[in-house]
């Protein structure tokens, strides 16, 4: 399997980048001490919605219950049906492909239980095979098997349709979660707030709260299948440029979202400190992350970063070594810039 890896090292100050049910920091235990967490769902939304901002031409993928109405506005608009035949092919189209809301239906609300996982361009391609079939319901998963995604976010981070497992599509990106490479602990932030009209002679806050936050340096680790990015079910349609530049803007946008969680008042974002992207043409994705299994930790104050660098490099050649995974190229950044990088990955992309 051809494929690339992205090992990267970031600080960040105080934040809640990612709450629990109760609205804490998310945390795990590793190698028998807690550690601050994020988990690889919320990096990716942050990375896909950075995706689009950067190639919006591929990165087109939609999450949404709400596919009834636009797939009656493509039969009135594309095929000229009139508003009531339109809405009932576009009930049995949803209803076919991820099952309708009996309880929102009654609320004249028109959404799927689940979200559903697509792009404008296959909502159009589905509707020109249904348009003249008199069995919608019965056909429809059929017809969505059929396509072939255009939808970069779809291809990368696939799509799982609990009610039809034969939509699923197991996307290309490989995630974990981002863990602290030392022990971290969530702190309590008190806050206060004044009543701006409240009379001078009358003491004490408005309001009184209080709020866990942390602050880690973490190691975040992503892979990509370039091979099954490239196959018929994926972007095998796609030109090599376009799935070039569809994964330069991926590995840009893995590097540099971050999640946006109380941005307004504990705002975080900061660039990796280190990053080492591997590209190797056989075998499968391999994490570094043992190299934290026992905690960094920083007596003299120097911080966890250098540290763990340090860490992250002996891990990466204690497993080139011992079990002899090689790679067709290295690259290390600040030691290259960014623009090094993404031409370093371009090369390696069919």
């Amino acid at each position: 399997m051809r494929h690339l890896e992205l090992h990267i090292l970031q600080s960040v100050p105080v934040a809640c980048l990612n709450r629990d049910d109760l609205g804490s920091p998310k945390t795990a235990v590793f190698g028998g001490v807690q550690r601050a967490r994020v988990s690889s769902q919320c990096w990716k939304r942050a990375i896909r919605e950075y995706c689009g901002e950067l190639l919006p031409q591929h990165f087109k993928g939609e999450r949404t219950r709400l596919i009834v109405e636009p797939l009656r506005d493509i039969f009135i608009n594309t095929y000229g049906l009139d508003e009531a035949t339109a809405l009932v092919k576009a009930n049995d189209l949803a209803e076919g492909l991820a099952k309708l809301d009996k309880d929102a239906a009654k609320k004249n609300k028109l959404q799927t239980k689940t979200l559903f996982f697509t792009s404008r361009s296959e909502l159009e391609a589905l509707a020109a095979i249904a348009v003249n079939n008199e069995n919608i319901k019965k056909h429809a998963k059929t017809f969505a098997q059929s396509l072939c995604t255009d939808a970069a976010d779809i291809a990368l981070f696939g799509r799982m349709v609990a009610s039809a497992p034969e939509l699923t599509l197991e996307g290309a990106a490989m995630f974990s979660h981002a863990l602290s490479t030392h022990k971290a602990d969530n702190e309590i932030d008190f806050f206060s707030a004044l009543d701006d009209l409240q009379p001078s002679e009358e003491t004490g806050a408005g309001m009184t709260g209080t709020l866990e936050f942390n602050a880690a340096a973490y190691y975040r680790f992503c892979a990509l299948n370039l091979d099954m990015l490239a196959d018929a079910d994926h972007l095998g349609a796609l030109s090599p440029d376009e799935r070039q530049g569809i994964v330069a803007a991926f590995v840009e946008a893995t590097l540099k979202a971050m999640p946006v969680a109380r941005k307004n008042s504990m705002n975080a974002n900061t660039m990796p400190a280190y990053v080492l992207c591997v590209l190797r043409d056989s075998g499968q994705p391999v994490q570094l992350v043992n190299a934290f299994e026992k905690a960094v930790y920083s007596p003299d104050g120097r911080g966890y970063v250098e540290a763990s660098i340090k860490r992250m490099e002996e891990e990466y050649q204690r497993l080139e070594n011992t079990w002899g995974l090689t790679a067709v190229e290295t690259i290390r950044m600040p030691l290259q810039s960014l623009g090094e990088l993404l031409q370093g990955v371009r090369r390696h992309v069919r």
